[in-house]
């Protein structure tokens, strides 16, 4: 994987709700959690859109073979945006390792850890935690920095 390469996975399936976690395997900065019923390509399109005004445009993304990655509103996008889409083989979590490390997280530390009253709920508690993963948090696995530290003094960060 590049640097500054992103991995993209539905974290959680549950009937209430579905999350879309990014994050940048180089810094280990998350720069969105989407929180919705199910997500669609455009959706996708619109969390990459806003990610990218923050964090600047990625060189390629990690994504598994959901239809919301296979469509061609994110393959529009990536075309447009110059980054290239890797697809993990199908049945194989094992590409996707990093973000399935990253997901239990987000599932043991956020996610079984509260209550959710709605999705609005979900979303504000769920932008929290990644708020403090990001910017309070440091990291053993990036020299006990925080993400937003790795990130900032990466040529990406210091260019957004």
């Amino acid at each position: 994987m590049l640097e500054h390469g992103l991995h993209v996975r539905p974290a959680l399936r549950r009937p209430q709700a579905r999350l879309l976690t990014i994050v940048d395997n180089f810094s280990r900065v998350s720069p969105a959690i989407a929180v919705g019923r199910n997500f669609k390509s455009t959706e996708v399109v619109q969390v990459l859109e806003q990610a990218k005004a923050v964090y600047g445009v990625p060189e390629r993304i990690r994504v598994d073979n959901g239809p919301e990655f296979v469509a061609k509103e994110l393959d529009l996008w990536a075309y447009a945006n110059g980054v290239v889409l890797d697809f993990s083989r199908p049945g194989k979590p094992t590409d996707n390792a990093f973000i399935e490390a990253f997901n239990a997280r987000v599932r043991a530390e956020c996610l079984n850890q509260h209550w959710f009253l709605d999705l609005q709920d979900a979303r504000d508690k769920v932008e929290a935690w990644r708020v403090e993963y990001n910017q309070v948090r440091p990291h053993s696995s990036i020299g006990n920095r925080t993400p937003a530290e790795v990130f900032r003094s990466s040529p990406k960060g210091r260019a957004a």
